[in-house]
């Protein structure tokens, strides 16, 4: 089996504000200015690295916004985040949780600091995904996936190296809770100081790992540092990783979906005579309602 190499290690873009509670950097699709297929099926990668919010009684957050076309997928590592829609699904995630909301034909949601932790206060720290769907699913019925902590299963990585956790795809047998539309692997590897992990994926699958935190060696050879990106080649399947310090890595891997892409604003679609339909649709209130 050869070794899919890297093609680049990114350095967090330049952080940006998403309402006033997300300090984001965009790794893509505008941070490096990749093509919009570059990492398909993933088409949006924003990363609150961790910072500290103060304590504030007045929740930080988004306030009520529309999406069609795709997936937004939230991870959380440190903080809490609530979340209501228009379909009527609400929960709050919190470190080690996962919200799988399918925007599908049109939902309105909103998202914010969890009211303990804002009145608290303390490290925030998520990543949110922007996942496409293809043009059969874009005008399925919204849905919603809580996938909490607890049912994350794990995989022990031998010589106590450490652990992954399977979020979508399979990983050693070890099969994720999420429902995925295309073919997709999402795993946080958790490895101690000295680990290592080895990862297989097929050639053609659009590949890219996420430092959260600690300090990684690549195929041997790569050094990567926390709040970096690592994108990979299409050549190639096994990848190895050895940790130089205790690492938390979100792995991400998916099918290319090979259809052309339409985006604007929180629209995500295969033309812009369907993007003018969406905000048509929203205008005139067929994304349901949402109190803001």
């Amino acid at each position: 089996m050869s070794t899919k190499q890297v093609q680049q290690v990114l350095a967090p873009p330049a952080p940006h504000m998403v309402g006033d509670g997300f300090r984001v950097h965009n790794f893509f699709p505008g941070g490096y200015n990749m093509s919009k297929k570059r990492m398909s099926p993933f088409f949006l990668l924003d990363y609150n690295s961790k910072i500290d919010f103060p304590a504030r009684k007045e929740p930080r957050g988004v306030g009520v916004h529309p999406h069609r076309g795709f997936e937004t997928v939230t991870i959380a590592y440190h903080g809490k985040v609530a979340h209501h829609d228009s379909a009527g699904n609400s929960g709050v995630i919190g470190e080690g949780d996962v919200q799988w909301m399918t925007a599908a034909s049109g939902v309105l949601h909103k998202e914010y600091h969890e009211a303990e932790y804002s009145q608290k206060g303390g490290p925030f720290q998520m990543v949110q995904l922007w996942v496409n769907l293809p043009a059969q699913y874009k005008m399925s019925n919204p849905k919603y996936q809580s996938i909490t902590k607890d049912g994350i299963p794990a995989y022990a990585l031998p010589n106590e190296a450490g652990k992954v956790e399977v979020i979508a795809g399979n990983y050693q047998g070890t099969q994720g809770p999420a429902y995925t539309f295309t073919p997709i692997e999402m795993y946080n590897a958790k490895l101690k100081k000295g680990g290592a992990a080895e990862f297989n994926f097929p050639q053609s699958f659009n590949t890219g790992i996420l430092v959260v935190e600690g300090n990684i060696k690549v195929n041997s050879t790569t050094e990567a540092p926390a709040d970096h990106f690592i994108l990979f080649q299409n050549e190639g399947e096994q990848i190895t990783i050895e940790a130089e310090e205790d690492s938390v890595l979100l792995v991400l891997s998916g099918e290319p979906i090979n259809e052309p892409i339409a985006a604007y604003g929180p629209f995500l679609m295969n033309t812009y005579d369907e993007v003018q339909q969406a905000y048509s649709d929203f205008n005139h209130g067929k994304f349901g309602y949402l109190e803001d």
